[in-house]
């Protein structure tokens, strides 16, 4: 297959003479070689998708756990704030 691939009709004509081949069994093992790879390159395809969805969905993920851990800080500083605060003018809630 290799080395009938860049010959042109001609050339392949009597490639196939002096080897005592057709060139409809060259033609035959041709498509059985890109049917075997056709499904090569369609799994190939297929796992290149997954993993595009899967980076994506990680960013997604890694983007919201940013976000609730920037919440969570502030929450955090907010409660520590407010307990100095209390401490500094006591209970002004009955106020």
């Amino acid at each position: 297959m290799v080395e009938t691939a860049t010959l042109s009709e001609i050339e392949l004509s009597e490639y196939c003479r002096a080897k005592g081949l057709f060139a409809e069994q060259i033609e035959a093992w041709r498509d059985a070689c890109m049917q075997a790879n056709g499904g090569i390159a369609q799994q190939a395809s297929q796992l290149q998708k997954e993993l595009r969805n899967k980076e994506r969905e990680m960013k997604t993920l890694t983007r919201e756990l940013k976000r609730k851990e920037a919440a969570l800080a502030e929450t955090a500083a907010l409660l520590v704030l407010r307990k100095k605060a209390q401490s500094i003018w006591g209970d002004q809630e009955d106020a």
